[in-house]
């Protein structure tokens, strides 16, 4: 089955320097704070390696069905400005993306905020998403997770 292209993205404007909001995506230790996806198994296994955070910084995660496992690693920073990580999904089924958050500064003192995630889909991905689309799987946790980095980054100010 051939893949086919898939893209995913939101955003948000957050009341908080880009330096605040940088700092809560380059360093995957703050994910816990929120990420969408932290609270889909209390008892997820993290490991953390390499740097603290920018490039070269590694997360990796085994949890229940819900969670899974993969692993992501920062592999571009500009910083204040973006955060390129490439995706790993081990579990429940094998998939690879580029996660890409683009930070701007904005004239009225907002930082807006926008979390992208593209790849292909193939096998079970691809059958999936014929039924349901990716945008429709995922659209609402990345909505979820900038509203949960909104309130982090604007309580950190």
């Amino acid at each position: 089955m051939a893949a086919s292209a898939y893209t995913v993205t939101r955003s948000i404007d957050i009341a908080a320097p880009a330096d605040v909001v940088y700092a809560l995506i380059a360093d995957f230790h703050h994910w816990t704070t929120w990420s969408p996806w932290e609270q889909t198994d209390p008892n997820v296994e993290r490991t953390y390696s390499g740097p603290d955070s920018g490039v070269g910084a590694s997360y990796s995660w085994k949890g229940n069905r819900k969670a899974g496992a993969g692993s992501m690693t920062i592999s571009d920073v500009d910083p204040r400005r973006r955060v390129t990580i490439g995706l790993e999904f081990l579990k429940p089924f094998k998939s690879t993306s580029t996660v890409v958050f683009t930070i701007a500064e904005q004239i009225n003192g907002t930082t807006g905020v926008e979390w992208t995630m593209t790849g292909e889909r193939s096998g079970v991905t691809k059958l999936m998403t014929k039924v349901v689309p990716l945008d429709k799987l995922i659209g609402g946790d990345f909505a979820r997770g900038l509203e949960q980095l909104k309130a982090r980054a604007e309580s950190a100010v």
